[in-house]
């Protein structure tokens, strides 16, 4: 698994006082590792990691007993002549809100523990899609 990369990232989780702290650890850990050049910051009040400086993937940490993961397209406008976006899914969890954003939730440990291993596949595979 990769290290972090952004002492700010570094700073705001030594200072959260989360009750779910370990499993954003975890996750956070794991996708530093999805795939190369992810870099990330925070947004949201809340990691977020990105490809080629843009935010591609952002936790959701409120309230207090959710860890969630957005799946987005970032704040830029996407060129019109790229036509819509489509992402396959094979794994299905991901909960579409609106095309080009969808979030995956965990339960709890053991759900992070199922989930964690298609997550990291998703990952890579959204900041190869996106990273255009």
């Amino acid at each position: 698994m990769a290290k972090s990369n952004n002492a700010n990232v570094d700073q705001y989780l030594a200072d959260l006082s989360h009750p779910r702290k370990a499993e954003i650890e975890e996750l956070r850990k794991a996708l530093l590792g999805a795939s190369p050049g992810i870099t990330e910051q925070v947004k949201w009040n809340a990691p977020s990691f990105c490809v080629n400086g843009d935010d591609r993937i952002t936790m959701q940490l409120q309230p207090k007993d959710v860890v969630n993961l957005i799946f987005h397209l970032g704040a830029k406008k996407r060129d019109a002549d790229a036509g819509p976006f489509e992402f396959d899914d094979p794994s299905g969890l991901i909960r579409w809100l609106a095309p080009g954003r969808g979030i995956v939730e965990f339960r709890d440990q053991d759900d992070l523990t199922e989930k964690l291993p298609a997550v990291v596949e998703l990952a890579d595979r959204w900041m190869k899609a996106t990273a255009g």
